[in-house]
């Protein structure tokens, strides 16, 4: 081969390789996402601070003064807050996620990870709930407990208002053992729901014990929100002492007037149990409205006992504050309170809390056992809700769902718009950090919750100016508004007020 045709052959080489190579780079940072000029808010606590910060694939990989690459997505994030994805440590959306995979309710929050099996219930058996979303993700990661009341329904089932005996008590600590081989984050209980409102102490500690053996973790809501609080918080805290484990206090609130104006009293319990070495957490919704079954408000579940009901509209709820989000025996009374109900019946507000307790039984009898009814009942008054969330171990949840309460559409947007900046009762740095590394610390994640190189690109940009809820008592299914753009694991999955159909979330086991 001449020396002509040598140098063009080697020359034809290198032009080739140099446009693979172009071509590979361009590749490359198609997948990249480089956001400029973001006013970042780490989900440590520490100060904000502007820079850019470059996604790769699923991770966060640089973070400062950075040059923008050829082919790289960018967003300009001026005059917005950067912070990482919320996670809500306590959300019933997963009643509905298979039918609703693209999660706006939760992505217009800017929530990224919503953590399920709460209350004592959980998606049963757990490993096939966790591969449906494995192999049909949705928008959001998604981890989940194991609930005792799940449990306990299947060993004890007909017989479950019964005390379990030692056989029972073993075949629950099998099953319990089981979903936590399969990845859950731990142990749920909802002591005040049926049927673990019939289960002694002893049982729920010895499925904690299990719980603890395997490195994970207790979350509970409590056997009494409203009358026995005190007894209820020293059961939860004697779990943590006697088996060594982190014990959560769901959704923590003083729910009668009996305990109003107690905060103080409340989170020196806390902070007394902590000093004993018990890791002691909670997390808090910022609503005076809670949203349950109407039965909990009966704890000898007697509707017959009419005193019983009249100290409950006196001292719990008001029967203006009862409201159904649900009501089968006659759905027009979804939005009603039982205030307005009796004066339809032209009856009082006693007998008719009293009869429609009844209704609902019998319907539920009649259709197999099904739920027939939920209401959101007004218990708590706002200077306790914000003393509480002022604890420095209490982190934010939802505690919502695609319907009824306004909570599982407004919960974090309320809280930025509010009590950071309205009211000024929390730093924007310490606000989001109970939205993010506070709450991946309750649940045991360490690669999300802080925006540090190396973490999972889960991500939110809000304008903390405009971020504001909209759901209402009376509407309760109403988007937030003011976050302007999502990121799950690098891809971005809400934008301009809406989804991009991108569902790359994943399912977060517990690690062992």
């Amino acid at each position: 081969m001449s020396f002509c045709r040598k140098f063009c052959f080697s020359l034809l080489l290198l032009l080739i390789a140099a446009s693979c190579s172009s071509l590979d780079q361009s590749l490359s940072n198609s997948q990249q996402t480089f956001i400029s000029n973001a006013r970042i808010v780490d989900g440590t606590g520490s100060q904000s601070y502007i820079a850019d910060l470059r996604i790769e694939g699923n991770i966060i990989s640089e973070i400062g003064d950075l040059e923008l690459r050829q082919g790289e997505r960018f967003v300009d994030a001026s005059g917005l807050v950067l912070a990482p994805g919320f996670i809500d440590t306590h959300s019933h959306h997963d009643r509905g996620l298979a039918d609703n995979r693209d999660a706006l309710p939760l992505l217009s929050q800017g929530i990224t990870t919503a953590v399920f099996g709460q209350d004592g219930s959980h998606n049963y058996p757990i490993m096939n709930f966790f591969a449906d979303f494995e192999n049909s993700p949705s928008a959001v990661n998604i981890a989940s407990y194991a609930g005792h009341n799940t449990l306990r329904n299947m060993v004890l089932g007909a017989n479950n208002r019964n005390i379990a005996t030692e056989e029972q008590t073993n075949s629950m600590e099998n099953l319990l053992q089981t979903e936590l081989d399969n990845g859950a984050l731990g142990l749920s209980s909802g002591l005040e729901y049926e049927p673990g409102v019939y289960s002694e102490s002893e049982e729920v500690l010895a499925l904690a014990h299990i719980t603890a053996a395997a490195n994970g973790r207790y979350t509970s809501h409590i056997r009494s929100e409203d009358r026995f609080i005190w007894e209820s918080v020293d059961e939860l805290i004697d779990i943590g002492r006697q088996t060594g484990m982190p014990v959560h206090y769901s959704h923590m609130k003083l729910a009668g007037k009996a305990f109003w104006n107690e905060a103080e009293s409340l989170k020196q319990k806390m902070d007394e149990a902590r000093e004993e070495g018990i890791n002691l957490t909670a997390d808090i919704y910022p609503y005076e409205y809670w949203q349950s079954t109407i039965e909990v408000l009966l704890p000898d579940r007697n509707p017959d006992n009419l005193e019983e009901i009249e100290f409950v509209l006196g001292d719990i709820a008001p029967a203006d504050g009862i409201i159904f989000t649900r009501f089968e025996p006659d759905p027009s009374y979804v939005g009603l309170s039982i205030a307005d109900i009796a004066e339809l019946r032209s009856d009082s507000e006693v007998r008719t809390l009293s009869n429609v307790i009844k209704e609902a039984r019998a319907w539920s009898v009649a259709n197999g056992g099904r739920s027939a009814e939920s209401i959101m009942g007004r218990s708590m008054q706002e200077a306790d809700i914000e003393q509480l969330m002022l604890w420095p171990y209490a982190n934010f949840c939802s505690d919502g769902g695609f319907s009824g309460h306004p909570r599982g559409y407004g919960s974090y947007p309320r809280v930025l718009a509010n009590y950071v900046r309205e009211k000024n009762l929390l730093s924007l740095e310490a606000a989001v950090e109970k939205m993010t590394s506070m709450a991946a610390s309750v649940i045991g994640i360490e690669d999300r919750g802080t925006i540090k190189s190396g973490n999972k690109a889960d991500l939110v940009l809000f304008d903390i100016n405009t971020i504001q809820d909209h759901a209402t008592i009376e509407d309760g299914q109403l988007l937030s508004t003011g976050v302007s753009q999502v990121w799950v694991n690098g891809q971005s999955v809400f934008k301009d007020g809406n989804t991009t159909n991108a569902r790359p979330g994943q399912v977060i086991k517990k690690i062992r």
